[in-house]
């Protein structure tokens, strides 16, 4: 089993930056492994946001984030960062961190994903 622990969310003004982290334990992580960000604003469905593979850092966006937000792995500590730059208050919404074993690639839909977080709250003021 996995168990996914996130933190860093907050209260931001809009052009701030924030950092959260999602921190994995449980089983041990391999090539056939990746964690991604998603998140949830109310009334709406969960949408991908950030994916990075395990053991080969491959990293893939979502078009609305690109370029602001940076998703990174920390060895030595098992925890994947997503450091959001450039915040606006569209990015307002719960961000769940989520797991799975996987053959390759990008997988935007979060059906797919087993593992997930309790999730942190982003806030960004105007």
């Amino acid at each position: 089993q996995v168990q996914l622990v996130e933190s860093g969310g907050g209260l931001v003004q809009a052009g701030g930056s924030l950092r959260l982290s999602c921190a994995a334990s449980g089983r041990s992580f391999n090539n056939y492994f990746a964690l991604a960000w998603f998140r949830q604003a109310p009334g709406k469905e969960r949408e991908f946001v950030a994916q990075i593979g395990w053991t080969s850092r491959n990293t893939y966006y979502a078009d609305s984030v690109k370029g602001r937000f940076t998703i990174s792995r920390d060895d030595a500590k098992n925890t994947v960062h997503l450091e959001m730059n450039s915040l606006k208050p569209e990015d307002t919404a719960v961000y769940y961190c989520a797991g799975r074993y996987y053959s390759g690639g990008v997988d935007y839909n979060a059906r797919d994903y087993n593992y997930w977080g309790q999730g942190t709250q982003v806030t960004v003021s105007s």
